[in-house]
């Protein structure tokens, strides 16, 4: 009897031990993971006036890659609705911090952006020890696939989402008497939620793939909400782009398409479980 509190305290302390070895090792993860933003924001940084030139500012031009692509479509369309030749606005800077405020928001958006893959890897190397060996085997490839999305995101909205949106924000006018100067900080911050938002949304066949493995959902569940999803998607369409109903429009459309690619993942899914069991 008098050895029995001492049977009782050492799991007890072996517990606490794993437990703070576990934070330890996430520490390192993070500590990582945002050493690899730090290193690319800071090479941005290096090359803010090219990334500013080449990048950022390049959908404000007319010379832009989609709207070269809209023009030859429209010659073979045989209609010049499409092609954009004119961009009525200037950018301006208001405030005396303004470009370096920027340019230090922009160098870590880019550097957030390139870092992406390695800081989910190693997220994903603290979470996948403590999986089970079948639930390791269905994550298998999760980086890849997460990785893919988030930069087939980060494509759309760069080159679809974000010039049309410029497009269409810098030719409405309440008035032709009031011209358009735009704000850098409006801008900027256009760009970056407009292209961040598109890498983030376009993760839904991830989550899809993810939540059917688990059980929580079912290709009949999402059949059956598909339409208070399209009410879900062009909530976070107005939540996550600017306060104009063109870039909702924009960003939901992709969506409702996703939704539906993730429809068939589910239910490729959840046959190949039920042909297992």
């Amino acid at each position: 009897m008098s050895n029995l509190p001492e049977v009782q305290e050492q799991p007890q302390e072996q517990a606490e031990m794993s437990f703070l070895d576990h934070l330890e090792e996430l520490r390192w993860h993070i500590i990582r993971a945002v050493l690899a933003i730090g290193i690319f924001t800071i090479a941005a940084f290096l090359f803010i006036q090219r990334i500013y030139e080449q990048v950022i500012l390049s959908p404000a031009k007319t010379d832009f890659w989609t709207y070269k692509m809209m023009c030859k479509l429209a010659d073979m369309l045989g209609t010049q609705g499409l092609c954009i030749d004119s961009l009525p606005f200037i950018i301006q800077n208001r405030t005396m911090t303004g470009q370096f405020t920027m340019a230090i928001t922009t160098s870590l958006v880019v550097g957030l952006i390139c870092a992406f893959p390695y800081a989910f890897w190693e997220v994903w190397r603290f979470i996948s020890p403590g999986m089970h060996l079948n639930e390791r085997s269905v994550a298998r490839g999760a980086v890849f696939y997460v990785s893919l999305l988030f930069g087939i995101g980060i494509t759309f909205g760069y080159f679809i989402l974000a010039p049309l949106s410029i497009n269409f924000l810098s030719n409405f006018t309440v008035s032709p008497t009031i011209l358009n100067e735009f704000d850098l900080v409006s801008y900027v911050s256009t760009i970056t939620t407009l292209v961040l938002a598109c890498g983030i949304l376009f993760q839904l066949p991830m989550v899809v793939y993810f939540l059917t493995k688990t059980g929580l959902v079912t290709p009949d569940m999402l059949k059956t909400y598909r339409r208070h999803s399209i009410v879900v998607i062009f909530f976070l369409g107005a939540m996550l782009t600017p306060p104009d109903p063109f870039s909702q429009v924009l960003i939901a459309l992709p969506l409702i398409g996703l939704y539906q690619f993730s429809m068939l993942i589910s239910k490729r899914t959840y046959k190949k479980m039920k042909a297992e069991e």
